[in-house]
């Protein structure tokens, strides 16, 4: 089973204080970027793996999805999604990612923000989800970028030139995969590293054809509302990847 860090009490306290803020860059940068590669959902059956607190779930009937179906590992970030997020179009299962070759019905569209570098097997996912989708079906995700994810101890930083100014970014062990450890909110984080290269091969030869890899920058207004955001072009924090059966 995946690690359910979502239901330690002080990591789903301080994502949720990071969440609210303004300034967090789910809001600023990776969520208008998905919504910008989102494909025409109406009448879709969607499945919204690692759905949260059911934010896009909504957004996806209001986007006049017919159903969606929003799996995640986390009962209390279910137990919000259910309170602030429910739809009698939408239905909240509480499942591992790991599991849902067990659905029997198909999806038009598989949706996932920010969860896929928590998947140890990522060749299994890949081929549950083409298998999940109807022919015509779309995947859209996101994850950390691998180059963040890829150095071994975790001290990838940026560096500065003489002025303060950030420059350039250290990183390694970039064609190192495998698991890596983290403090995120708590320690022993557990995330898994793969090159892009290793990503996208999976991907076709599991069947799916790429349209788009997105390696986001900030939009204007992003950067007025946090200027520090700039340090995206030096180094992204997502990758993003559209692609269908």
């Amino acid at each position: 089973m995946s690690q359910n860090i979502y239901d330690n009490e002080i990591f789903f306290e301080g994502y949720k204080e990071l969440r609210n803020r303004d300034d967090n860059y789910n809001k600023l940068l990776e969520q208008p970027a998905m919504v910008d590669l989102l494909p025409n959902l109406s009448d879709k059956i969607v499945l919204d793996l690692a759905c949260g607190y059911g934010y896009n779930s909504l957004d996806f009937i209001k986007r006049n999805a017919k159903k969606v179906v929003g799996i995640d590992i986390s009962q209390k970030m279910l137990n919000v999604a259910k309170s602030k997020s429910a739809n009698k179009n939408i239905e909240y299962i509480c499942m591992d990612m790991a599991e849902i070759s067990q659905f029997k019905q198909k999806f038009d569209f598989v949706y996932c923000s920010l969860a896929f570098h928590y998947v140890e097997d990522f060749k299994k996912l890949c081929e549950d989800i083409f298998a999940l989708l109807n022919n015509t079906g779309q995947l859209l995700f996101s994850q950390e970028h691998p180059i963040i994810t890829a150095t071994i101890d975790g001290k990838g930083h940026f560096n500065n030139d003489e002025s303060g100014k950030k420059v350039s970014y250290t990183f390694s062990n970039y064609n190192q995969g495998g698991i890596r450890k983290t403090h995120w909110i708590i320690d022993d984080v557990i995330k898994y590293h793969r090159p892009i290269g290793e990503i996208i091969t999976t991907l076709a030869k599991t069947g799916f054809i790429i349209e788009e890899v997105v390696e986001p920058i900030p939009k204007d207004w992003a950067i007025n509302k946090l200027p520090t955001i700039v340090k995206e072009y030096i180094k992204p924090n997502f990758l993003i990847i559209k692609a269908r059966k």
